[in-house]
């Protein structure tokens, strides 16, 4: 049996407080057989210690474009001709715009510009940072050039703030780099919705859920990553749209409804992950409800069964829905999937210490039809969602092989 010949990491640090998570990634990337050379920026050794880096990868870190020892034993060039592939993580957003601008201006930098390597980019930001027009652009433009984002993720942050721009954890960096995922969705069609839906009682007020709208966007994210052209049709949330994932936003159930039957056709998979109301105010008021009475009785309609309706098309396309039970949840599961007949549902507790709405963890049960399971224990949602991709397209492609 011939040896499988180590991946070569460059990994570039640059200033950010995520920077302390580098020497768990530096070792996650050695257990997994990888060489790894570290380059850093002048303002993540505020951050991580170049010897620490040194002593978990083995290697001496390089922090200085014009530094004479260091030159005189691998220069530049050469470092940029040693790498497999580079990584920055963090990536901030002044190493993006940099990178963007094709900028060689320090040591990271020159050796992205002077590598034929592939780059990898593990973003690390503030919130409104990362949403920034000009970093998106910025973004944008390193993945027409062939970089690869991975994240971020979104949770809270370290300046106290929550939204998307969190790099995401070692483990899950490590595992995407170095294991690259087969395109077994590569030409394929997937529709899914996500998050809540508000459903008006007056201008000002509205019926709606606990739903943050995390799993079906790192849902969204993992189809991509598998190849698939995916369409997001999202209620309101505050997560910012996946990368390479077309997003529609919705705000009540009949809209989501719409966008959904108008696409549904088009589709080759659909996957509800979105908490739907099931029912809707009868006749929201036209202005501001005073609160003028001790009491007040609103009467609610039944807003369509998307999920459903999915199922029932003539031509219908490979549809998987969700459970969020707060009690027996498997068996509501298995109701579910045979009422409506779905290929695949994935159910969970939403009432337990960890995981469910709003949390960014989660466990899964998942069935599909002849009595197959797969259950997920908990995990963060980002990464769940990859391994929940995968579980989907494997189903897929059975069906389609009969």
């Amino acid at each position: 049996m011939i040896a499988q010949t180590p991946q070569k990491v460059l990994l570039g640090v640059t200033g950010g407080i995520a920077a302390y998570k580098t020497p768990d990634l530096v070792r996650r990337l050695r257990e997994r057989g990888a060489e790894v050379h570290v380059v850093m920026t002048r303002a993540a050794a505020s951050f991580v210690t170049p010897l620490t880096l040194q002593a978990v990868s083995g290697r001496p870190v390089r922090c200085e474009l014009l530094d004479p020892d260091a030159e005189a034993g691998m220069d530049h060039i050469e470092l940029a001709r040693w790498a497999d592939r580079v990584l920055v993580a963090p990536a901030s957003a002044h190493l993006i715009a940099r990178l963007a601008q094709g900028l060689a201006d320090d040591l990271l930098t020159t050796l992205a510009l002077a590598s034929t390597a592939p780059l990898w980019l593990a973003p690390a930001m503030n919130h409104r940072m990362w949403l920034h027009p000009a970093t998106q652009a910025n973004v944008a433009l390193l993945a027409e050039r062939g970089g690869t984002l991975l994240g971020p993720a979104s949770g809270a942050q370290a300046c106290g703030e929550t939204g998307p721009g969190r790099m995401l954890e070692p483990d899950e960096i490590a595992a995407r780099l170095l294991s690259p995922r087969p395109q077994s969705l590569a030409g394929r069609s997937v529709l899914i919705t996500a998050g809540p839906t508000h459903e008006a009682i007056d201008p000002v007020r509205f019926i709606g859920n606990r739903s943050s709208g995390k799993m079906g966007y790192a849902l969204a994210a993992g189809l991509v990553d598998l190849g698939a052209e995916v369409t997001l049709v999202s209620g309101p949330t505050a997560l910012s749209c996946p990368h390479r994932v077309r997003c529609v936003d919705v705000e009540s159930a009949a809209q989501m409804h719409a966008a959904v039957l108008a696409r549904a056709v088009h589709c080759d998979l659909f996957i509800a992950t979105a908490a739907v109301a099931d029912y809707r105010p009868q006749a929201p008021a036209e202005s501001k409800i005073k609160k003028d009475a001790a009491a007040m009785t609103l009467t609610l309609e039944r807003n369509a069964d998307i999920l459903a309706d999915v199922a029932s098309l003539p031509d219908a396309p490979f549809t998987v829905g969700f459970a969020a039970e707060t009690d027996a949840v498997e068996r509501y599961a298995v109701a579910k999937l045979q009422a409506k007949r779905l290929d695949m549902i994935a159910a969970n507790l939403v009432a337990g210490e960890r995981g469910g709405f709003g949390s960014g963890d989660n466990a899964l049960v998942v069935l599909w039809r002849g009595g197959g399971r797969h259950e997920f224990p908990m995990m963060p949602k980002a990464r769940l969602g990859i391994e929940l991709a995968s579980l989907i397209a494997e189903r897929y492609a059975a069906s389609l092989a009969g």
